[in-house]
């Protein structure tokens, strides 16, 4: 991943936050979507596209654009700043490889311990029991 090619391809919209805010957001612009084309991009390899249309099929859309917004701040740089940061962190976890699953075994106290709650509840329900004498 290049990620001056990447801030190079970078398509910035802005539009007026929702939500209550007074006059700033009535006014302003400040929030920032941040869109890439992945499909097209020359920051990527392939192998790298795969990865990424994999991970994050359900934000990607038909054309292969991945989005991300963000409205928290007042000011429309330090929004542009946080969607770039949401941004490069979907790419990183997109791209970092799984982590192997390491086998464990269940311990041989965790096995009785569970037979012996078994046994103990067992005992428990049957002295529940009422014993019909004559049928």
């Amino acid at each position: 991943m290049n990620i001056e090619i990447l801030q190079r391809e970078l398509l910035l919209r802005t539009s007026r936050s929702s939500g209550s805010g007074g006059q700033n957001v009535n006014k302003v612009e400040t929030k920032v979507e941040l869109v890439l084309n992945i499909r097209n991009s020359a920051a990527f390899s392939e192998a790298e596209k795969t990865l990424i249309f994999d991970c994050w099929a359900s934000k990607i859309t038909a054309d292969g654009n991945l989005s991300v917004t963000n409205q928290t701040e007042r000011s429309q740089l330090s929004n542009r700043i946080l969607a770039e940061k949401k941004l490069l962190r979907l790419l990183r976890k997109a791209l970092q490889p799984p982590k192997a699953r390491r086998q464990t075994t269940v311990s041989y106290n965790t096995l009785m311990k569970r037979g012996r709650n078994k046994r103990i509840n067992s005992e428990k329900k049957a002295n529940r029991r009422t014993i019909r004498l004559g049928d």
